[in-house]
């Protein structure tokens, strides 16, 4: 398949810079693939689309504040940093960019401070860096990181509430440098009317790495190559997805992530899925044979992207440009604050 596949036209003005006023108010684009038909609905009519019996599965990761924002200590120029990964010798793996050429060995200052970050070396395209205060990472990034939307959002420029709307209700195992962004649209109450209608929910975690957002810059797509990313399906997530099938019930998964970890998991099994911990590199394009995922709720992914790509592999090439092409006709909001997708 060649890239240009996944380009289309999409005007600036349908990037959402801001989240829904409420999480379940967004629109919700629904592609039944049995009779290749389109219809508009609300989000908050999901319980109701969904039939007693089917599962959703969620990823429960949470995003952390990775974006570092300083000053280069020997120029005093401006540096910004994005936190990729934790090394076990206290390491950090960082994307950095900044005027002229980091040097190894000087010094970044990361703002407010006191976090002081040595440059060690460049590997694969990433920085290395070891800072100076002590602690956990995670500790670390909590008191001097910020939020780190995508750029196509306020040029990446995070306000404070984005620290609650950019992170899913459900958000449980930090880790994860971009939101897992299908979940952004449940809440409370979505979830208690679902319960109401005896449709369950059950956990994975991926912890969603800046690898998933990359552009694919190959021609053929086959060429491209997937960073790899940790997650985790538990036993008991496992047995809940068995129960389901066994009952003839739908696993709907919510989101690309949880789709990949899905279908890693039942790859793994070469069958059922079963308990499954460690990196995927899954890369799923078209034709791929899905193992365990019946339905997906997703939403509107950038031009050239692993993510489209997945979406395409599940609903059928044309059906997928077909959606795009409804949703920018019909003005919905495109990207991680925007509205959702329910592919049946």
């Amino acid at each position: 398949m060649r890239t240009d596949f996944l380009d289309y036209d999409l005007p600036s003005h349908l990037i959402a810079q801001e989240p829904a006023a409420q999480r379940d108010a967004s629109r919700l684009l629904i592609m039944r693939r049995a009779d290749r038909s389109l219809e508009h609905r609300s989000f908050r009519d999901l319980p109701e689309l969904l039939a007693p019996g089917d599962l959703l599965v969620l990823n429960d990761t949470r995003v952390v504040p990775a974006r570092l924002v300083g000053q280069r200590e020997r120029t005093g120029g401006k540096w910004e940093g994005l936190f990729l990964r934790a090394a076990p010798d206290g390491t950090w793996e960082l994307l950095c960019q900044t005027r002229g050429r980091l040097l190894e060995g000087e010094t970044v200052l990361v703002e407010p401070g006191p976090l002081r970050l040595t440059v060690l070396r460049q590997q694969d395209g990433h920085w290395l860096v070891r800072p100076k205060t002590m602690g956990p990472a995670l500790e670390l990034l909590e008191r001097h990181g910020r939020v780190p939307l995508p750029a196509y959002i306020r040029k990446g420029q995070a306000r404070d509430d984005d620290r609650d709307r950019y992170q899913t209700v459900y958000a449980r195992r930090a880790g994860a440098v971009a939101a897992p962004t299908a979940g952004l649209h449940f809440t409370p109450e979505i979830f208690a009317r679902l319960d109401e209608r005896g449709i369950g929910r059950a956990f994975v975690t991926l912890h969603v790495g800046i690898g998933t957002f990359q552009p694919i810059k190959t021609e053929d797509v086959s060429q491209h190559r997937m960073h790899r990313e940790w997650g985790e399906l538990p036993a008991a997530t496992a047995a809940t997805i068995a129960d389901c099938k066994s009952r003839g019930g739908r696993v709907v998964a919510v989101g690309t992530t949880t789709v990949r970890v899905l279908e890693t998991a039942a790859a793994a099994a070469s069958g059922p899925v079963w308990p499954w911990c460690g990196e995927t590199e899954l890369f799923i394009y078209s034709p791929y044979p899905f193992r365990c995922v019946d339905a997906l709720v997703t939403n509107f992914h950038l031009p050239r992207s692993t993510l489209l790509l997945l979406v395409a592999a599940f609903a059928g090439v044309e059906l997928t440009r077909q959606a795009y092409q409804t949703a920018v006709d019909h003005q919905y909001r495109f990207f991680s604050y925007g509205d959702a997708m329910l592919i049946l």
